[in-house]
């Protein structure tokens, strides 16, 4: 059920001509769904530059930015030059990185923006990568920094990552040290795998594969719900160990898991079919609607009628 009391996470993105349209929005984007998926304001962001003027993509995309980086404080400072980077390495730039770290709690840097980090001396004595192709002249540069080729690194207060790709992965592992596993989850299924058409096309995954059985099986029998005991049958295993498993993993039980599971389906067609409720509630493996409102208010803090009246109104 959503937390009045969540604390949102402020992220300040200072972006440089030539950023990365792709390593952004692989930063972004999971955040929002995280946002999405919890009906909660996990984590908000506004994009700064160095003196509130517009920049440029690398791909020609021009950004009017919030304001200028020295106006802002927040949790995060996610640095963010990508090409050109070298251009950048002034005294002016280091000054002003200095100065927006110490209004906030971390601070990041994507791609080749751990060069500006380590420049201002705040990577020094904590491990931290860069793209790849920089990793060895970095290393050179910044002998105080455990350079490590890693897609991404969080050391503490420090976050690093190695690119794009690499920035959602590290938004991912950021959202799991926040919320848990199963939220980070179905954040990754959301980006990759969801259409309007087929609410579960492919497999939500785990990494550890009895869960993935679990899960497979789960998702195949949501209309008819197996019992965990029936569940572990199938797969093959006790049901104490799968119990065990799903709990290791996720942080849940299976019966949580899988009423998560349906409810997240009953949720998506809610917002994107116009199925009545009662219809919805078989489809989703409940014998009447009143006991699916009932589960559906416990998870998500409204019925399924008022969370579908919203979704039309957000539209």
């Amino acid at each position: 059920m959503p937390n009045s009391k969540i604390l949102t996470r402020q992220y300040n993105i200072l972006l440089f001509n030539g950023f990365s349209n792709h390593c952004l929005a692989n930063m972004v984007e999971p955040f929002r769904a995280a946002n999405n998926l919890s009906r909660q304001v996990l984590y908000s962001w506004c994009f700064c530059t160095i003196d509130g003027d517009p920049v440029q993509s690398s791909s020609g995309l021009v950004v009017t930015p919030n304001g200028a980086i020295s106006d802002q404080q927040g949790d995060v400072l996610v640095v963010m030059p990508s090409y050109g980077y070298r251009k950048l390495d002034t005294r002016s730039t280091t000054r002003t990185v200095l100065a927006a770290a110490k209004k906030h709690r971390q601070v990041a840097g994507l791609d080749t923006g751990s060069w500006l980090l380590a420049r201002a001396g705040l990577l020094d004595e904590h491990r931290a990568t860069i793209h790849w192709d920089e990793l060895s002249r970095f290393e050179e540069s910044f002998p105080a920094v455990d350079a490590v080729q890693e897609r991404f690194v969080i050391d503490g207060n420090r976050l690093t990552c190695s690119g794009a790709m690499a920035a959602f992965d590290l938004a991912s592992a950021l959202i799991r040290r926040d919320h848990g596993p199963l939220l980070s989850m179905e954040v990754g299924y959301l980006l990759m795998s969801r259409n309007g058409q087929d609410h579960y096309p492919l497999p939500l995954k785990s990494e550890d594969i009895l869960v993935n059985r679990a899960l497979g099986f789960m998702q195949a029998n949501l209309e008819t719900p197996l019992s965990i005991r029936e569940l572990a049958r199938k797969i093959g295993c006790s049901q104490k160990r799968i119990e065990m498993r799903v709990q290791a993993e996720l942080k849940t039980t299976p019966q949580a898991l899988y009423r998560r599971l349906r409810l997240n389906l009953a949720r998506n067609l809610a917002e994107d079919t116009e199925q009545s409720i009662a219809e919805i509630a078989s489809r989703c493996g409940y014998e009447n609607a009143s006991a699916m409102t009932r589960a559906f208010k416990a998870e998500f803090g409204q019925t399924p009628t008022a969370f579908r009246h919203r979704s039309l109104s957000d539209g």
